[in-house]
């Protein structure tokens, strides 16, 4: 690039996505901003820390979940390599807790990958000018649960831990959905003795029904639902996040 001139007043901007048809599209909708020019699109957070470093964009835009490297840690690879490119975290989330990951990273926020393209080109100008995403009410009240939900993970991951291969065996089956009889069989123990493994399930892990022991099971990754593919880089609790439904005690 020695001899490419640069426009002082155009926003240089990287789009990191693993889809890349998404990146694609996002960087046909956003170079018909006057203002904004997307030099290139990558498909994984490695290769958006290596075109930070070696291009210098003003703003990368980073998602959140891509396999191997994933937003986040991508953005604390950034900011490690002194990169000085503004980085802003797509998601299709949007919650308080990804707000709070961002921003202890150094991303400058959130954007949804919802929101109209007229708001990420803001969000860019934003960002390439130095300004906040987000009211710092906003970022605090984020960074909070966050953290809650850090040390809440600690707290699960240590009940997790206590459970045996067997109880592990008993809710990964659960986790597929197979009846009490259907366990009972396949693991060659009585209804009773089934009982007394859930019993000492929901003791261990603190709660009332087989379907949050399952949940917690799944956040902390000793078990996985079929049919869903959970990547390596996901945090504690990126899936089943929604409360549990209740169910009696077998």
């Amino acid at each position: 690039m020695g001899g490419t001139t640069i426009d002082p007043d155009e926003i240089r901007v990287v789009i990191a996505d693993d889809h890349l048809s998404f990146g694609e599209a996002l960087q046909i909708a956003l170079d018909k901003e006057q203002d904004l020019t997307v030099i290139e699109v990558v498909g994984g957070g490695a290769d958006a820390v290596r075109t930070a470093v070696e291009e210098k964009p003003d703003v990368v835009l980073m998602d959140l979940r891509m396999p191997n490297v994933d937003g986040i840690e991508a953005t604390r690879r950034i900011r490690n390599e002194g990169a000085r490119s503004a980085v802003i975290i797509l998601t299709g989330e949007g919650d308080d807790v990804s707000l709070g990951r961002a921003v202890e990273a150094g991303a400058r926020g959130v954007v949804k990958k919802t929101a109209p393209v007229a708001d990420v080109a803001d969000a860019i100008r934003h960002a390439a000018r130095g300004e906040p995403l987000h009211r710092p009410a906003e970022v605090n009240r984020a960074i909070r649960t966050m953290r809650d939900r850090t040390k809440g993970d600690r707290d699960l991951m240590r009940r997790v831990e206590r459970l045996t291969p067997r109880e592990i065996e008993i809710l990964q089956l659960m986790a597929q959905g197979v009846p009490s009889e259907g366990i009972s069989t396949g693991l060659g123990m009585s209804r009773h003795t089934l009982r007394t493994h859930v019993q000492n399930i929901l003791t261990k892990l603190a709660v009332h029904s087989k379907t949050e022991a399952v949940v917690a099971a799944i956040r902390m990754g000793k078990v996985t639902p079929p049919g869903l593919a959970r990547s390596e880089s996901d945090p504690p609790g990126a899936v089943l996040e929604g409360g549990p439904e209740r169910v009696d005690r077998p």
